[in-house]
């Protein structure tokens, strides 16, 4: 019983750990986009593309995107964010959440120039750029308070797929583990925020 509070006291630290390096990495990157508006510094925006470019390109391929298309769209996403710079608010939304959400509505622009669906707008919606700005942020507080209560193991490779956007291929060959225990985790881990999430509604 000992050595079993001794394990999850060790994994729930952790956990705490990881999500205060999550946190601070976060709030640099936010600082920095901030930061983007008044400086204009090509550095930074280099810095900033080098690290959310892929994250970006595979959040789209998620969203249903060919790779070939995905592509464009993370150009195009990323020059949004040059672009919008400006109206990125540090108080609002960390720099993830903000960027996610004009890759979020390219897709949604693509989706509409191809498919020429009608879609309606809320009236009070002014800036298009802000559209679910608010949802994207209560579920990425949601997602991670429900990551915080898995397994380490579970948590690690969750984080690596769904933050990072690796392959399950590149989680094994980083982790040093077999690809059918990435899988498995993941299953586990998907299967406890399912349950977590129904618990919530």
């Amino acid at each position: 019983m000992t050595d079993n509070r001794s394990e999850e006291t060790d994994v729930t630290a952790a956990v705490a750990i990881a999500e205060q390096k999550k946190k601070k990495e976060r709030d640099a990157w936010s600082d920095l986009l901030a930061s983007l508006s008044e400086t204009r510094s090509k550095v930074d925006f280099s810095r900033l593309y080098e690290h959310f470019a892929p994250r970006v390109k595979a959040y789209i391929i998620r969203f249903g995107m060919p790779v070939a298309a995905a592509e464009e769209l993370t150009q195009e996403s990323m020059l949004a964010v040059w672009r919008k710079a400006h109206l990125y608010t540090r108080s609002k939304a960390s720099a993830s959440t903000w960027i996610f959400t004009l890759a979020r509505n390219q897709c949604i622009d693509r989706l509409r120039r191809e498919k020429a669906v009608e879609y309606e707008l809320p009236e009070e919606e002014i800036d298009p750029d802000q559209r679910h700005y608010g949802e994207h942020a209560v579920l990425e507080e949601r997602m991670s308070g429900a990551i915080a209560k898995l397994p380490e193991a579970q948590a690690h490779v969750l984080y690596l797929s769904y933050y990072e956007g690796k392959s399950h291929s590149e989680i094994s060959e980083q982790l040093g583990i077999p690809l059918g225990s990435v899988k498995s985790r993941l299953r586990l881990a998907f299967s406890k925020l399912k349950a977590h999430w129904g618990e919530e509604e």
